[in-house]
């Protein structure tokens, strides 16, 4: 019950602010020790992806940990692995504050954030001084553009983070999903994301050979996609030999929560207003990829039984983010237990 009191104490400041406040907390109670106040022991439940051995399929999603600050604290609270960025090339501030948005009506998160971080450099520096990479936990780092880049020269930036972090990632993340980004999501469509995967599959093969280390990649897309969109998108995971796809990103639509406090502001949403969309996009997703490619299923879970929609509708592995704000620690260990059983009677 710890979490919910802190949850209304952080709920009563500016999102940005008790984000950082939040972030801090956790730092604080892995550091003294008392981790185990908000964490329930997770259920281990190993699941090979993309050529890694997962202890169990509940990841955090990016966005959360931007600049890997708080790496080893987050690790303590039982996920199985943990996604950090999207980073760029250079440093940047993002957009303008206020940039964050809660809908706890529908428990739903507006942002606009518009990858703010410190750079890939500052990143590297504190993957490095962090205890779970180096104890074999698994490590995602997202890579993307700075906003300053022309989209006709985003792909240098995608080469430039992806050679960086290659050597100290346990996978890349290629993030060209954020609708907070000027023209980012121009890369999903089909000339663009076939020059891009290219480019980038390319680099990756040279970097393999240079570190005599794989290092897999996976492509994250928007929800807001048509079908014919969705098979373009396989067509071309498959075509270039990408080794997983996290579906999905934050979503334009406001259809799920119109007329509520905050429904108008720019970005995109996440939490549980995101569930049925990017579940729909999953789906069609593992249909066009017919198991040739693993699927990390993304948005709006909730609870345990939305985990284990996502997988019964395709994934492999399950990201939180945005109910992990809502509901604490206590959904890593209820999602892990609840696909436990799931993955259990599948095998």
């Amino acid at each position: 019950m710890i979490y919910p009191l802190l949850r209304k104490f952080l709920f009563t400041l500016d999102a940005e602010t008790a984000h950082g406040i939040g972030m801090q907390g956790v730092d604080f109670l892995n550091a003294s020790g008392l981790a185990g106040i908000l964490a329930k022991p997770v259920k281990a439940c190993p699941v090979d992806v993309m050529g890694l051995r997962f202890p169990n399929p509940v990841g955090l999603a990016a966005g959360l940990d931007k600049n890997g600050d708080h790496i080893d604290g987050l690790a303590r609270l039982g996920f199985g692995s943990i996604e950090i960025g999207t980073i760029t090339p250079k440093p940047q501030d993002g957009n303008p504050k206020p940039r964050m948005f809660r809908i706890p009506e529908a428990q739903g998160i507006i942002n606009r954030m518009g990858f703010n971080n410190a750079g890939v450099d500052r990143l590297l520096e504190n993957v490095r001084a962090a205890e779970f990479p180096k104890k074999g936990g698994i490590l995602g780092i997202n890579i993307g553009k700075n906003a300053t880049t022309p989209i006709e020269k985003a792909a240098n930036d995608y080469l430039i983070c992806l050679e960086k972090v290659y050597n100290d990632a346990s996978y890349v993340a290629v993030n060209i999903s954020s609708p907070n980004t000027k023209n980012l999501r121009e890369l999903q469509k089909d000339d663009a994301l076939d020059d891009l995967l290219s480019q980038l599959k390319a680099s990756q093969e040279k970097l393999a050979e240079k570190h005599g280390r794989y290092v897999p990649m996976a492509l994250k897309i928007a929800p807001d996609l048509d079908d014919e969109q969705i098979t373009a998108i396989a067509d071309a995971l498959r075509r270039h030999r990408m080794d997983g796809v996290i579906a999905t990103n934050t979503t334009l639509s406001r259809t799920e929560v119109e007329g509520m406090p905050n429904a108008g502001e720019a970005g995109g949403l996440s939490g549980a207003p995101v569930f049925r969309r990017s579940t729909d996009v999953l789906k069609k997703l593992s249909t066009a990829l017919a198991g040739e490619l693993p699927i990390i299923g993304v948005g709006g879970i909730m609870g345990g039984e939305d985990a284990a929609e996502k997988i019964r509708a395709g994934a492999n592995l399950v990201q939180l983010y945005s109910g992990f704000i809502y509901r604490g620690p206590d959904l890593v260990s209820e999602v892990a237990e609840t696909l436990a059983h799931v993955i259990g009677k599948k095998a």
